[in-house]
């Protein structure tokens, strides 16, 4: 979604930048196919006409919580939405019905806290901010309601947070269907007591992650009618 010949001197736009990936600015001049960007980064960079995207001046500050209202869904349109929410340590953003996690580095526990997991039980995906409750509550009332298997495809590169999203998942799907075992232990303990056993098998320290997963995973979590 570039922009277009209906480019003008004054348009407000993005443009590639080799050192932080995107730079937006104002058109100052059209020469054929090759246009000048006025940055405001006070960085004036020229450019190729089909390399330049459109910037949405009516996007708040603060970000979309989904960015399908987005004006332009392109590349630096959804990194500058997403940095705009993870700079509030709003890291969950929807894209429809997708979640996009991006990775804090560090821990935000009241996002998961039990009354959090009350909240999210029984609404539909939307009505609150983005989370990987509303995920599972979504899969999990789909499950009740029309009486399938449900699946969700967690994925990333290596350090992204997959493994911890994971968890979030399971925790809030064990947590509507577990009853308190007779030791006093809930099945939502025992789901995620679980992940220690395969981490020992199958993780190891890299470069990004001090804790990374080196294999896949298939989850299954089976409730009874």
């Amino acid at each position: 979604m570039s922009v277009s010949a209906s480019v003008v001197v004054g348009s407000h736009v993005w443009v590639e930048d080799p050192e932080v990936a995107w730079l937006d600015g104002v058109v100052v001049e059209i020469n054929g196919e090759e246009i000048t960007v006025d940055c405001n980064s006070e960085k004036t960079v020229t450019a190729n006409l089909s390399n330049v995207y459109a910037r949405d001046t009516d996007a708040p500050s603060c970000g979309v919580d989904d960015m399908t209202k987005l004006s332009y869904l392109h590349e630096p349109g959804v990194l500058q939405n997403l940095r705009s929410r993870y700079d509030m340590n709003e890291i969950y953003t929807y894209t429809g019905s997708i979640l996009i996690a991006v990775n804090p580095f560090k821990r935000l526990p009241h996002l998961y806290a039990k009354s959090v997991m009350e909240q999210y039980k029984g609404v539909s995906l939307g009505e609150l901010p983005p989370h990987p409750f509303a995920v599972a509550d979504s899969a999990y009332r789909q499950m009740i309601h029309e009486g399938i298997s449900q699946s969700i495809l967690v994925s990333g590169e290596s350090g992204a947070g997959k493994t911890e999203s994971t968890k979030m998942l399971m925790q809030y799907l064990a947590y509507m269907g577990g009853r308190a075992a007779a030791e006093g232990r809930s099945v939502e303990q025992q789901v995620l007591e679980s992940n220690p056993v395969l981490e020992a098998f199958g993780n190891a320290k890299t470069v990004r992650n001090n804790n990374s997963s080196r294999f896949g995973k298939f989850v299954e979590l089976q409730f009874d009618k």
